[in-house]
């Protein structure tokens, strides 16, 4: 799937260019596939050149530029070196979204559903690296020390 999803976005940005509703369409599935793959950091990157085509393109309020900001929300919260100010940007982007898709699409709508299912997890890992942090303990150093042992030094 994600070869395929890669080929269309490839394709879609050759025809049609950047700032094309499918060329768009086709980067939303394509971050889509990524995130459910747990490739963050190339969803980040698609993401990060997508999401202004698709606020200029599309506007604020479309759905499809509502569920590339949830995508990109949800990399950088899943992503393993989660910054605490990657994690205040996801958060603040599920709260932003959060409010325009029920205002435009309706509490009932399946990205507000979405979107209410990834915001209180996100908002509690915040709170929780704010905690450690401000209590000068390092969340990276912790990481790094687990990353480095063998199964047989638990």
């Amino acid at each position: 799937a994600l070869r395929l999803q890669r080929a269309v976005y490839s394709g879609r940005l050759k025809l049609d260019g950047e700032e094309h509703e499918s060329t768009i369409m086709a980067a939303n599935n394509y971050a889509d596939t990524l995130v459910n793959l747990k490739r963050f950091q190339e969803a980040k990157s698609l993401l990060h050149k997508s999401i202004p085509a698709a606020r200029r393109v599309l506007g604020e309020n479309d759905e499809i530029t509502l569920r590339m900001r949830c995508h990109h929300a949800d990399a950088l919260c899943r992503d393993s070196p989660a910054t605490l100010d990657d994690l205040r940007e996801a958060v603040s982007t599920f709260e932003e979204i959060e409010r325009i898709a029920r205002r435009v699409l309706g509490g009932a709508h399946p990205i507000v559903e979405v979107i209410e299912c990834r915001l209180p997890p996100s908002r509690k890992l915040l709170l929780s690296r704010a905690a450690l942090s401000a209590h000068g303990v390092d969340v990276e150093s912790i990481r790094e020390a687990m990353a480095a042992m063998t199964p047989g030094d638990a």
